[in-house]
């Protein structure tokens, strides 16, 4: 695995939730066991995580550039305050020592603060309540899996960071190879999690399958993760939809699932996953050019193969780019 060095002792956490979480909603909804510490193991699929709370990132170079586009409220006090959900891997998910959270968000918060010349304040926080931290000043911003909209446009300045994706998963040994478009699913016995923006999608999906003459949706819905998991390696189901994050991260450490397929999480039009700041303050912009040295110098790729998300990377960090659609 590209990662950072590990002289602590990797350590993986038992699989969290993937089918029950919304494109562009707390990443740990509906997530089983999510606060658990993690134990120490190894995956028997080749991807090792270090979740222990020694990290040892990658180092990251100040961009005195970037830094100076930092507001002086900003900078006042040295430091970034990060809001972070800790709830699940490979997001943000407490170590094992049950306080200190890392993950994939985590690391981002902390190399785009070196970039800008302050130190990261990691603040955990339950998903609901970042809104309020941000306009309020509490937090200098959050990075925690959120997903640019335009009403948030509206409240919030955004610094994209990471495409939103949305993940086909079957059992490893399935024969479904590829899904990519409507007629994939024809037919299929699919568990994917109720009221959420995926199962919005695979409605619309099995819609123009049945316009078409086609098998329909064999819809699944199950309230913990254990259940669908039985369901699919049992044979009683044949697909899960739902957050390609933590879906990826549980094929890494179980081998049992694999990706056959990828949609953008506002289907049929791009979702994206931003650093979210307070409207009018400047941050977004310091952050956008902070992430954009990160992409050039090649830090923010190790940092998302590290936790598994590579398919998810962007190629350059776009300010307030277009959000999905007010509903």
């Amino acid at each position: 695995m590209s990662s950072a060095r590990t002289s602590a002792a990797a350590v993986v956490l038992l699989a969290t939730a993937a089918v029950g979480l919304s494109a562009c909603s707390d990443p740990g909804a509906n997530a089983a066991g999510n606060n658990n510490a993690p134990s120490p193991s190894a995956t028997v699929a080749g991807k090792v995580f270090n979740l222990s709370p020694q990290q040892d990132r990658f180092p990251v170079t100040e961009d005195p550039a970037a830094a100076a586009l930092v507001p002086d409220a900003v900078k006042a006090d040295g430091k970034l305050t990060v809001a972070v959900s800790p709830n699940a891997a490979p997001l943000a998910v407490y170590a094992s020592d049950s306080k200190t959270p890392v993950g994939n968000e985590v690391d981002i918060a902390v190399a785009v603060a070196q970039k800008l010349g302050l130190k990261a304040d990691i603040v955990p926080t339950s998903w609901e309540n970042w809104p309020l931290g941000v306009e309020s000043g509490k937090y200098e911003a959050v990075i925690s899996n959120v997903t640019v909209t335009e009403a948030r446009k509206e409240k919030f300045d955004f610094a994209s960071y990471r495409s939103d994706k949305l993940g086909f998963y079957a059992k490893s040994d399935s024969p479904i190879t590829s899904i990519s478009k409507p007629a994939d699913v024809a037919g299929k016995k699919i568990i994917v999690g109720s009221g959420t923006n995926q199962e919005s999608i695979l409605l619309a999906w099995d819609a123009e399958n049945k316009k078409a003459g086609l098998p329909p949706v064999q819809f699944q819905y199950y309230d913990d993760d254990s259940a669908s998991t039985l369901a699919l390696q049992s044979g009683r189901a044949d697909l899960t939809l739902g957050p390609n994050a933590t879906a990826a991260y549980k094929a890494a450490n179980t081998g049992q699932t694999k990706l056959v397929g990828l949609l953008d999480g506002g289907w049929p039009l791009k979702a994206n996953i931003a650093v979210g700041t307070k409207k009018g303050n400047g941050f977004a912009k310091a952050a956008q050019a902070a992430l954009n040295d990160l992409i050039q110098d090649g830090t923010y790729g190790k940092i998302l193969d590290r936790w598994g998300l590579t398919a998810e990377a962007v190629q350059h960090s776009e300010l307030n780019p277009p959000g999905l659609p007010k509903k």
